[in-house]
């Protein structure tokens, strides 16, 4: 599902989120698999920071989101940063580039979105087809571990000075997939006497983990192969309980020229 109203207030329950770190490490990944430069596809770019980012880092970026809502936050930072990225409102499993890139990225588990394997398999195949001779598909991916030791049958609350949310949990052990509810209290600027108004957002999401065995299959059924899976930040072999991990894949099929 495509944020909608939870948009607008994205970035302000992210800013404990060090992008610039991982934005390192992810170049330091993109630099160990041959890509200095060049074309950069981000899937699931949302309100554009790590595209910026990495455009700032030297790489030309095309962003692509499925939510109206958050493209366009992408695109007000896009103009006030003056950086020469192209947007595409596209949901990833239909991925439609104009050509071939030299990587394709994805973060903030936007992988985890993917709750059907057959729709894994099929975004790793569309990466594989855009991507230039020997190019990487890297991409994170929350654990199995995370959803079912830290996040699943949870609740999380933060309150901030004109914004709040209530986010509730609910991970189903045998399919995998935690469903989590938003709700989103903005201050509408208004005030009943000396009492604030707010508006309030619901929204429901759905993320499904994979396996490491999963994620090696849909790999070679979608005719990539797997380079490297990491514990995330690290270039170390993932944990029982590591929270979040990298997976490196390289396309396969096309001729060098």
């Amino acid at each position: 599902m495509a944020y909608t109203s939870f948009a607008e207030v994205y970035d302000t329950f992210m800013d404990n989120v060090p992008y610039g770190e991982w934005c390192g490490y992810l170049t330091g990944l993109l630099r160990d698999f041959g890509v200095s430069d060049g074309l950069v596809a981000e899937l699931g770019c949302g309100t554009g920071t790590m595209t910026e980012l990495l455009s700032a880092r030297g790489y030309d970026m095309i962003g692509v989101d499925s939510s109206e809502d958050m493209l366009s936050m992408a695109m007000e930072k896009r103009d006030r940063s003056g950086s020469d990225i192209l947007y595409l409102c596209q949901d990833m499993r239909e991925l439609e580039l104009y050509g071939t890139v030299r990587a394709v990225v994805s973060v903030c588990d936007s992988m985890n979105y993917l709750t059907e394997y057959r729709d894994l398999v099929k975004v790793m195949g569309l990466a594989n087809n855009y991507l230039d001779p020997g190019g990487v598909f890297i991409f994170d991916l929350n654990t199995v571990y995370k959803y079912r030791e830290l996040l699943g049958n949870r609740t999380f609350a933060e309150d901030r000075e004109h914004e709040s949310f209530i986010w509730e949990n609910t991970f189903d052990e045998e399919s995998r997939i935690n469903e989590y509810g938003l709700s989103i209290f903005v201050d509408s600027g208004l005030a009943d006497g000396d009492i604030p108004l707010y508006h309030k957002y619901e929204e429901t999401h759905y993320q499904r983990a994979y396996s490491l065995d999963e994620v090696e299959r849909a790999a070679r059924e979608a005719g990539m192969r797997l380079e490297a899976v990491y514990a995330a930040f690290t270039r170390k072999a993932p944990a029982a309980d590591s929270e979040r991990v990298y997976v490196i894949l390289r396309e396969q099929g096309k001729e060098r020229g």
